[in-house]
């Protein structure tokens, strides 16, 4: 197998490196296109995200000048000192390649372990390698493999299946609270990152109608915007909690921004209709003594971590049944390839084979066009061809006796199906 992986990701090198060697989406078809020129190969395929940077290419040339001229163009291309980069890449090839592959396509390489967003990216920069002609006939068999082995790891084992963020964990709580989060009102105080990735996933949950409260009513709009959601003042939570079933709260405040007796009549006004409460701040953002009040359900930072750490913990075991599935995948690719190999070697001996039987039949025709006996020309025929098609094949069996080397013989009984071998003096 002339598979070669070469790239850097979150583990090898920084963010800034990480960020200098990307590919934008725009540069992706023309840089396919150079990378197949300077790497002298027909098949390269760049996956490019945050989190990683990664060449999948086949080669014909002794792999370690294909690596090396593959990190030459890479350095080249970003306008870089290859020795910037070459610390801080890694190189994977044959098998190793594809076993890194399907790691990656399985969230198992990636910095939230068995997240999904890279399955769906690496299938993008597939699909703009086929758009670019970059994507060969080793490519084009391995790549569907790497998905189906990858979907195998995800439906096999829970390796996706609990959430690993903070902000993730707290959009699945409320989903296990709530039987249908598409008919709930969310209230997230704060417009910073965590608050960004839960809006994100609470409009993936189905929540439609989400309140952003913020210091500022300028980031509060520009977050509320990409997510078709309303933007308020902090001042105006009061008004906006008595209509919110979950509230997310995560703001940089040394002081409490919900105090008990706001909930407290929220609670009144909303006749007991319970509120959850979670608090992803340090220091909180809502009164510890909120969590003693009947229908409020008050989650802290602590208490989602704990769950983040269980999960986590879970996915590693899960990881290890991945490994399984990936191995046994590996192991069935080679064997396929193994038995490719093999069918081109059966069609050449075929065709071989073909050609002698076409020359002796030929050769049978003439003699019976000039009278000779039929009898004698079939026994011509047979006898002839006979002997051209074990020609070779006895010369290379009486080699392999005369060096002393027993296996081949053994090997050469069973390829021929020979069963016995005829005792001395029978010919």
């Amino acid at each position: 197998m002339k598979l070669t992986a070469l790239g850097i990701n979150h583990n090898s090198a920084t963010l800034d490196l990480r960020e200098r060697v990307a590919f934008s989406p725009e540069q992706l078809v023309e840089a396919l296109q150079e990378g197949c020129d300077r790497l002298q190969t027909n098949e390269l395929v760049i996956l490019s995200t945050c989190n990683r940077t990664e060449l999948f290419f086949t080669e014909e040339a002794n792999a370690e000048v294909a690596v090396e001229n593959a990190l030459q163009w890479l350095a080249d291309y970003h306008n870089l000192d290859p020795e910037v980069i070459r610390d801080s890449c890694y190189e994977f090839l044959g098998e190793h390649a594809l076993e890194h592959m399907i790691q990656v396509a399985s969230g198992l390489d990636s910095m939230v372990l068995g997240e999904p967003q890279i399955f769906g990216q690496l299938k993008s920069a597939y699909a703009v390698a086929e758009e670019a002609g970059t994507v060969g006939s080793e490519l084009v068999r391995l790549f569907p493999r790497v998905f189906a082995i990858a979907k195998r790891v995800r439906t096999d084992t829970a390796i996706g299946e609990n959430p690993v963020s903070v902000a993730y964990a707290a959009v699945d709580l409320a989903g296990h609270i709530f039987t249908d989060l598409a008919n709930t009102r969310a209230l997230l105080v704060g417009a910073g990152e965590t608050i960004d990735l839960v809006a994100r996933h609470l409009t993936e949950a189905g929540v439609s109608q989400v309140v952003v409260a913020n210091r500022t009513l300028g980031r509060a709009r520009e977050l509320a915007d990409r997510f078709g959601a309303e933007a308020v003042l902090l001042a105006d939570i009061p008004e906006v909690l008595v209509n919110s079933d979950i509230v997310i709260s995560s703001t940089g405040s040394q002081l409490p921004i919900l105090g008990k007796g706001a909930v407290e009549h929220a609670l009144k006004q909303r006749k007991h209709r319970p509120i959850l409460m979670i608090d992803l701040a340090v220091p909180r953002d809502i009164e510890a003594q909120v969590g003693d009040l009947k229908d409020a359900y008050l989650y802290s930072v602590d208490d989602l971590r704990e769950i983040v750490e269980e999960n986590l913990k879970t996915r590693q075991d899960e990881a290890r049944k991945a490994d399984l599935i990936i191995a046994d995948g590996v192991r069935e690719y080679q064997q396929e390839q193994r038995s490719r190999d093999a069918v081109d070697t059966v069609k050449a001996f075929r065709n071989q084979a073909e050609q002698l039987r076409d020359a002796e039949v030929d050769k049978a025709l003439r003699a019976l066009e000039r009278g000779e006996p039929a009898e004698q020309v079939l026994n011509a025929l047979a006898r002839s061809l006979t002997n051209k098609l074990i020609h070779s094949p006895t010369i290379e069996l009486r080699r392999a006796s005369a060096e002393g080397k027993p296996e081949v013989l053994e090997l050469a009984r069973g390829l021929l199906g020979i069963r016995e071998v005829a005792q001395a003096g029978e010919d």
